[in-house]
């Protein structure tokens, strides 16, 4: 089987894609980690994804699709998390699916407010090197401002301040949110309500995948 999570940034996609993960089988194709893994590393394709990341615009389809392109494997059941954002990744993960003889088998969308949103996101900090992601409200570091491993000065990305969040959620209205009607003529959208704790909205999508 192979999924998709759609939500709004800062929904908790990741957080239940790796559950999802973790407990059952599935294999996780997030763009956002591994445009992030990209940047760090400073390579052509993260330079470029940084360009755009940095003002809170979304990356250019092209660049995601050929990344998305040399991920998948054949036979492997995948949880996309974060992509497709847009109506033409949508249409060129189509194309590469049936050129694999893939399938999407059900379609998820998370929702949450946007206040909430605003909330979550704007208390996430980076370590430095590392990349170790913590939250002020949900998992906050042992010592303010340090990494609990490393010891590693922890910073908030650019994309995280409240005016690039806001940005963020404009772009998502505006590009993102089309692909629920998109899918839902397609295989049909479920809804969850992300609202609430972990274990529970966990709870909400099992039952959405029945």
């Amino acid at each position: 089987m192979n999924i998709i999570l759609l939500g709004a940034p800062g929904v908790g996609k990741g957080t239940q894609a790796q559950l999802l993960v973790e407990r059952d089988g599935f294999v996780q194709l997030s763009t956002g980690d591994i445009l992030r893994s990209e940047v760090q590393k400073g390579t052509p394709l993260g330079i470029k994804a940084k360009f755009f990341m940095d003002k809170g615009e979304l990356v250019p389809d092209d660049v995601i699709l050929e990344m998305v392109a040399s991920k998948i494997i054949i036979g492997e059941s995948y949880l996309f998390d974060g992509f497709p954002r847009t109506i033409p990744q949508a249409e060129g993960l189509d194309r590469l699916l049936v050129e694999k003889a893939m399938r999407i088998d059900r379609v998820i969308s998370l929702e949450l407010n946007n206040e909430e949103i605003i909330r979550r996101l704007s208390a996430r900090r980076v370590a430095i090197n590392s990349g170790r992601v913590y939250n002020l409200i949900f998992n906050p570091p042992k010592v303010d401002g340090k990494c609990d491993i490393t010891g590693e000065t922890l910073i908030q990305r650019s994309d995280d301040m409240p005016e690039a969040i806001q940005v963020r959620l404009k772009e998502y209205e505006r590009k993102t949110a089309p692909l629920f009607d998109y899918y839902q003529s397609k295989v049909g959208v479920k809804v969850v309500d992300a609202l609430g704790d972990i274990e529970t909205v966990y709870s909400r999508i099992k039952a959405a995948l029945l």
